[in-house]
C-alpha cells in the first residue's frame, strides 16, 4: 500500500505524491502519511503543525504565502473537500529554477498530495464551492516572518483559472510585492537544506 511518489517535472523539488486506497463496497481506506515511507522517498522532515481551511466560494485565491527562515515551512498539502489548483513558485536564491511556477489540481476525489520544500512561495484557488484544505508544515506559524508574493505578478504570468475579476482575495492578498521587490528571502545557503 505504498503511496507513489513524482518530482515535479518544472520544479524538481517539488514532490507529488498519491496515496494508495483499498475500497470496497462500504468505500475507502488510504494512509495518507507515514513517515517511514516519505522519508525513504526523500520527505525526511518533521512536521510541527496541521493546519485546515474552509474556502466558501469558487475562484477564492489564498497565497502566495511564504515564512522566512529561521521559521521557514515546508508543506505538505491534499484537497479534502472539493477541488483547488495549487501553485507553487521557486525564490530560492540561486536556484536554477528561480522564478519558476507549476500548478496542479488536487481533488478530495482523488486523494492527490503536493510536497512544497521550504524556499518556495505556495498558493491555490478553489475551483469548486466549499473547499476544504488540509497541509502539514515543519514550521510554526510566525506572525514576523510570514510573507507573500503577489500572485499577478506579470514577471511570473501565472495561468490562474479564473480572470482576476472574478477571483476573491483577502485585501492582504492583494497587496504582495512582485518576485522583483521581495529582496533574497532565501538565500543560497537554503539550496539543498529545502527539505
Amino acid at each position: 500500500m505504498k503511496p507513489e511518489f513524482r518530482p515535479d517535472p518544472v520544479l524538481r523539488d517539488v514532490i507529488h505524491i498519491q496515496p494508495a486506497r483499498i475500497g470496497d463496497n462500504r468505500g475507502w481506506f488510504s494512509e495518507t502519511f507515514n513517515a517511514r515511507l516519505y522519508a525513504e522517498a526523500g520527505i525526511d522532515c518533521a512536521f510541527v503543525q496541521d493546519n485546515t481551511s474552509l474556502s466558501a466560494a469558487t475562484g477564492t485565491l489564498r497565497g502566495l504565502h511564504y515564512q522566512l527562515p529561521p521559521h521557514a515551512q515546508a508543506k505538505l498539502v491534499r484537497c479534502t473537500r472539493g477541488r483547488i489548483l495549487d501553485v507553487v513558485v521557486d525564490i530560492r536564491d540561486g536556484s536554477p529554477d528561480f522564478g519558476k511556477w507549476m500548478s496542479t489540481e488536487l481533488s478530495a476525489a482523488g486523494g492527490e498530495q503536493l510536497f512544497v520544500p521550504a524556499g518556495f512561495a505556495h498558493g491555490f484557488c478553489t475551483l469548486e464551492t466549499d473547499c476544504e484544505i488540509s497541509y502539514k508544515v515543519t514550521a510554526y506559524y510566525a506572525p514576523d516572518a510570514d510573507r507573500g508574493l503577489a500572485f499577478d505578478d506579470p514577471a511570473l504570468g501565472i495561468d490562474w483559472p479564473f480572470p482576476a475579476t472574478r477571483l476573491t482575495l483577502s485585501d492582504r492578498d492583494r497587496r504582495h510585492p512582485r518576485l522583483s521587490d521581495i529582496g533574497v528571502p532565501f538565500p543560497g545557503a537554503m539550496m539543498g537544506a529545502a527539505r
